[in-house]
């Protein structure tokens, strides 16, 4: 072979190695990035092309898929009482992407995850459609809808837990949305997408989970968690330390904490400050602990901490500050911020008498043939406070529901413990103000439910917003449906 043609060879022989080399980096390596690449059509088309598994909530499906008209992709999502659940849900749109629960639990709805390889293998022989699989949650439906239905036209949120388990029994937001109308990719879905996002009262906002809010009076309970648990104070019947007025630390001129309205709060004890919310108090005692330990306190209970549910939750925060903003941070203002859920691991973390479980919303993932392929195992999360400190707590709420700011979230037959707060919001507390309820109820068989109530804003005058008045009511229907259902 002459000189001339060795070459051409040799060079045709380099091109059909690099064509070979590209090919299988291709097949093998990039094969997962382009098969999930937005611009790969044909793995959408197929994603679409049978109907998605469900999310279950007590035995019944609260999603489905329906044929859409007019596209390359044959289903898309429906859901049932799409506003009421789409706190819990999230959505999944052809358009859209999806978040939440259809977004984690994408992989078993849709059949592609690794626990179904067996499922689909099987299909492959028997001829059968490809399918989802099922994700069972640990929801209530009673006592969703009555947290939904209390909330009404408000702006506001309720998160329930279980205190022994940690299981999350209902998940409100509102004003809410319904996750069928931009389910599919068509131009009345790009409206109403486009709708939502400008809609000024963020009705796609989880405010269970991702907003924050000043707790107000309500972070009292951890206060005087933080009092026991430091032995600051031992006895929730013996006068505290207090007097009347109280200047926050380092103001010059002095400036007082004030209390709302003529109540008995000079030296009040535990049980007779929480019943009357004296500021005085709380904000006396996180100043004798000092800024740290309300830091470490209020870490047991989970703030400075984002939470997994599997569903992500804003941390809450209590801050690190000075003095006179660490006093303020003990009566649940200043900077201090926390979601509904917080608020309600707090109370079930008294209610469960000490221990806090980790919250969470999946009991099941099940395999298209119903099979069980995962069972949620309950989790210890920390433990906030000793056996003893919490009997202490919850008979002062207790005190509180029975006798104190907390009457209407009153049941018969059931003892109820509780906290009303009133956060101040906007520049010097110009704005109507949150109204917050945290509650837990006791029945002779135990702690079934803890309940924390926000209401951001409502129809009412500002004299009129109170945690007792507008948000115990919700959190009474909430504990009274989850009772009810356990009957």
């Amino acid at each position: 072979m002459n000189k001339p043609l060795r070459r051409i060879a040799i060079f045709c022989g380099v091109l059909i190695f690099a064509l070979l080399v590209r090919t299988n980096y291709l097949q093998y390596v990039k094969a997962d990035d382009l098969n999930t690449r937005d611009e790969n059509r044909r793995v959408r088309i197929e994603r679409y092309a049978h109907e998605r598994g469900n999310i279950i909530v007590d035995g019944k499906s609260v999603t489905g898929s329906t044929e859409t008209k007019d596209s390359d992709f044959k289903y898309k999502r429906v859901w049932k009482d799409g506003p009421m659940w789409a706190p819990v849900t999230g959505y999944s749109s052809q358009a859209f992407g999806a978040t939440q629960l259809e977004s984690i639990e994408d992989g078993i709805l849709t059949g592609n995850d690794d626990q179904l390889f067996f499922n689909r293998t099987m299909s492959m022989f028997t001829g059968d459609d490809e399918q989802g699989g099922n994700v069972v949650t640990t929801l209530n439906s009673a006592a969703q809808k009555a947290a939904f239905e209390g909330l009404g036209k408000k702006k506001g949120a309720v998160a329930a837990l279980d205190p022994e388990t940690g299981a999350i029994l209902a998940l409100a937001s509102t004003p809410s949305y319904d996750p069928s109308t931009f389910a599919g990719n068509g131009d009345s879905d790009t409206k109403a997408w486009q709708s939502l996002l400008k809609d000024k009262d963020k009705p796609m906002l989880n405010r269970a989970l991702r907003e924050t809010y000043p707790p107000g009076s309500t972070f009292k309970v951890v206060t005087a968690a933080a009092a026991l648990e430091n032995g600051l104070y031992t006895d929730v019947d013996e006068d505290t330390k207090s007097p009347l007025p109280w200047n926050l630390p380092l103001t010059s001129p002095p400036q007082p904490l004030p209390n709302e309205g003529n109540i008995p709060c000079k030296n009040a004890s535990l049980r007779k400050a929480l019943r009357y919310s004296c500021n005085t108090v709380f904000g006396k005692i996180s100043d004798d602990l000092g800024n740290q330990k309300m830091i470490d306190e209020a870490g047991k209970f989970g703030f400075n901490k984002e939470i997994f549910t599997p569903v992500r939750s804003n941390a809450s925060v209590y801050p690190k500050d000075n003095r006179p903003q660490n006093a303020m941070a003990g009566i649940g203002q200043a900077s201090n911020r926390a979601t509904p859920l917080q608020m309600a691991m707090v109370a079930s973390a008294v209610a469960n008498d000490g221990k806090l479980m980790q919250p969470y919303m999946v009991a099941e993932r099940k395999a298209p043939n119903l099979d069980v392929i995962y069972t949620h195992e309950k989790e210890e999360f920390s433990r906030p406070l000793s056996a003893e400190n919490a009997q202490k707590l919850q008979s002062i709420m207790e005190t509180v529901v029975k006798e104190g700011t907390g009457t209407n979230a009153q049941i018969p037959g059931v003892t109820v413990g509780g906290k009303t707060g009133t956060a101040q919001h906007g520049v010097k507390n110009s704005e109507n103000p949150y109204a917050w309820f945290l509650s837990y109820a006791k029945t002779d068989s135990g702690s079934p439910v803890a309940v924390a109530v926000v209401v951001e804003d409502s129809d009412a005058t500002r004299d009129d917003i109170s945690g007792g008045g507008l948000a115990a009511p919700i959190a009474k229907a909430v504990m009274k449906a989850v009772i009810d259902s356990e009957k």
